[in-house]
């Protein structure tokens, strides 16, 4: 089908886009350099060392995004729900006649190279939603719509899972962009981000969960108390509480803690009492209550599922980010503290290309993929990181511009899941190098080792740029 001469294509994205490659590409030369360069020839090189199968895939998804250019725009709306399947049915396959590394059976291999399904159903997924919630019929307000959604993006994500690969599964919540954009209501995103910090905090203190229970009843009293009618009654119950959380303090915890919950609840249970008579005041109740028997459960289940669900290796790199000093430095801490040194040493302006000690001598492990911004932050220096980050956001901000000026909601809905998609590799990837962030693996896009993820984010980037040039047409 012949296309009607469209929009020239947007110069400012497409630079990002080849900048970010050739740094990457960069970077990984730099990572295998190890001070004596590469003494191979040139058929070795592009078979042997890790910057040279990156260049085979850089020169590979540079042919994809020229293909993309030149295929129908209207293909990738036709054809998403099919492309989603063929993706479902590959990381199905996957598990089957896969390769295993590292613990995860998640690559087919072919020769010396291994494509990662899981990286075209990033792509997939952002094509078959789009396609959904571009529907006339299709509303994020009314719980049909959200089920179908979520159930498009929690499917591959349960079966990359199965592989199983946490980092590349979490990847697929990004979506939640997208349906925040297309009017999923905004208690939903309140009530998952308390529940995720509650989870969090029974990790935390998984030893002492109670404290934590007791220290959300104080609050929720304290929310009924400043909508008690008896301001005394509710006064002297309150004050009750903090002087027994202050006799509860240190090795005397243990001991106190029934009585602590004992007369928390009572205070609950008089708040029953008061407020049913006061009409206005039921719904403060109602969910005063509810938040704080919510929260409670979730600081219990997250600690109990810490203790008896999660593998020893699982265990450890939560605690590496939530509970550092609990960790070994040599064993479970040792990553995040030879990358934190890493991208200290470089100063502000670093230690200047190859010539970084701790990049060339390989003392950060997995630095060509979860770790390669710390070669940026040794070489290049505070200077070239925060760089690095602003070529990140200037290509989000890029993207969503992109989104807005469409009048397709198609591409406006895929442009919002790539934008997801990207913005959750890079803030993800470049935290847990400093320790913001849970050590998960997951890629800094364009910049780490790995030619599946690269071709990924080509055709994101490439199908998006040919959608862009057609933004007049519906």
């Amino acid at each position: 089908m012949r296309e009607r001469p469209g929009k020239s294509a947007d110069v400012f994205t497409l630079s990002l886009y080849l900048c970010l490659m050739a740094i990457g590409w960069s970077m990984l030369y730099s990572v295998g350099y190890n001070g004596g360069g590469y003494q191979v020839g040139i058929t070795e090189f592009l078979t042997k060392t890790q910057a040279g199968k990156q260049t085979i895939w850089v020169l590979i998804s540079l042919v994809v995004f020229f293909f993309t250019q030149i295929i129908d725009r209207k293909f990738w709306q036709t054809f998403a729900y099919p492309i989603y399947g063929f993706a479902m049915l590959l990381l199905i396959a996957v598990l089957i006649v896969g390769k295993e590394i590292k613990g995860a059976t998640s690559w087919f291999a072919f020769g010396g190279f291994s494509i990662q399904p899981s990286e075209f159903a990033k792509f997939a997924t952002c094509l078959a939603t789009a396609a959904y919630l571009s529907r006339i019929n299709v509303n994020l307000k009314y719980i049909n719509a959200q089920a179908i959604a979520f159930g498009m993006i929690l499917l591959p994500a349960a079966l990359i899972l199965l592989q199983p690969d946490a980092g590349s599964a979490l990847i697929f919540f990004s979506f939640l962009v997208l349906f925040y954009r297309e009017g999923f209501p905004a208690n939903f995103f309140i009530l998952g981000g308390s529940a995720v910090l509650f989870l969090i905090l029974g990790i935390m203190f998984v030893e002492a969960p109670l404290k934590v229970v007791w220290a959300i009843l104080i609050l929720g009293n304290l929310v009924l108390l400043l909508n008690f009618p008896n301001k005394l009654y509710g006064g002297l119950a309150f004050a009750a509480l903090l002087i027994t959380s202050w006799l509860a303090r240190g090795e005397e915890w243990a001991n106190i803690i029934p009585l602590v919950i004992a007369a928390a609840t009572a205070f609950l249970i008089a708040g029953i009492l008061m407020l049913t008579r006061l009409k206005k005041k039921n719904r403060v109740f109602g969910i005063m209550s509810s938040a704080v028997l919510f929260a409670s459960a979730l600081v219990y289940l997250s600690a109990f599922s810490f203790d008896n669900f999660l593998r020893p290796h699982q265990q450890a790199r939560i605690n590496v980010w939530l509970n550092p000093a609990d960790v070994d430095p040599q064993g479970a801490g040792y990553n995040l503290n030879q990358s934190k040194l890493a991208i200290s040493s470089g100063g502000l302006e670093g230690q200047g290309f190859l010539k970084g000690n701790m990049t060339q001598l390989d003392y950060v492990p997995e630095q060509t993929t979860d770790f390669i911004f710390t070669a940026i932050g040794e070489e290049q220096g505070f200077i070239g990181s925060l760089s690095i980050i602003v070529f990140f956001l200037l290509l989000l901000h890029r993207i969503t511009v992109i989104a807005e000026r469409q009048r397709s909601a198609f591409v406006r809905c895929y442009a919002y899941g790539v934008a997801g998609i990207l913005f959750l590799h890079f803030v993800v990837n470049i935290g847990m190098t400093m320790g913001l962030m849970p050590i998960i693996g997951i890629p800094l896009p364009f910049i780490s080792k790995g030619g599946s993820a690269l071709l990924g984010f080509s055709l994101m980037i490439g199908v998006l740029l040919k959608m862009d040039r057609h933004r007049t047409e519906t």
